[in-house]
């Protein structure tokens, strides 16, 4: 089993952390910066942002959070929302992001996973898939996961590899915000069909989950969650601390 890594999600709003159920009654929760900064003191392995408005707008997302973000943290950090072409992911990049995620902009344009891994590599496209049951399938929604847009799940993960993204987020909607556990289901069905890494995202509830999370999809190489972290019921030592007494490795790189 490869080590495993702990990420703090951050879906923020007008400047401001926020969480919801499902994808709605989303609610005010922190400064984004402050957090990020607690996370990087706390041992947490990246941390994720997304600015879950920008597409709907048509926005390109934040900037001044991500520079200070930049100038006070040390460990990694990806950046999505608003991703459409490859002039965001340069503007993105120079703010300090490690990685970036694309999701509307890639199910718009798939040329684009290509030609950002061709021009940056692979290594900082990271491929964001909102993922629901939908007819008896697993299907990728748009939007905030509102709209289904009848693309398979599965095709879809195998196709965003292959166009050389070099990490997928798997977000379960159905699981999402409800703090139940992750969906098992759904991610043994994508790790099936994809060698990168996979993180997994949607559901977590207690330390228990990312134990069997690991335990039960040795694929999967991260475990990402938001509320719970942000809420501080599970910080990343204790967590980080558990996994390892239950013999589950867990790491921390460093920034490029």
């Amino acid at each position: 089993m490869s080590a495993k890594r702990i990420i703090p999600c951050m879906d923020t709003k007008n400047g401001r952390v926020v969480k919801g159920v499902r994808f709605e009654d989303v609610k005010d929760l922190d400064d984004p910066v402050a957090l990020a900064v607690f996370y990087n003191e706390s041992g947490a392995d990246e941390v994720v942002f997304y600015d879950i408005t920008a597409s709907m707008e048509g926005r390109k997302p934040f900037s001044d959070i991500l520079t200070r973000v930049a100038a006070q943290v040390s460990i990694p950090f990806t950046v999505g929302g608003g991703v459409n072409e490859l002039s965001d992911f340069e503007r993105l990049l120079d703010l300090g992001a490690d990685k970036i995620s694309i999701n509307s902009g890639a199910i718009a344009r798939p040329e684009l996973i290509a030609e950002a891994a061709a021009r940056y590599g692979s290594e900082r496209v990271v491929l964001a898939m909102d993922v629901k049951r939908a007819g008896g399938a697993f299907r990728v929604f748009k939007s905030g996961g509102r709209v289904d847009t009848g693309i398979d799940a599965l095709e879809w993960a195998r196709a965003g590899q292959e166009r050389g993204a070099g990490e997928l987020v798997l977000n379960s909607i159905d699981t999402d915000g409800v703090r139940e556990g992750f969906d098992l289901e759904m991610l043994k069905a994508v790790c099936a069909h994809v060698s990168i890494p996979v993180v997994a995202s949607g559901g977590a509830g207690c330390a228990q989950d990312f134990l069997t999370l690991f335990r039960e999809c040795p694929a999967v190489d991260a475990g990402l969650a938001a509320s719970i972290f942000h809420t501080k019921q599970v910080l990343s030592p204790a967590l980080k601390a558990y996994l390892a007494a239950e013999g589950v490795e867990v790491g921390r790189p460093n920034r490029a």
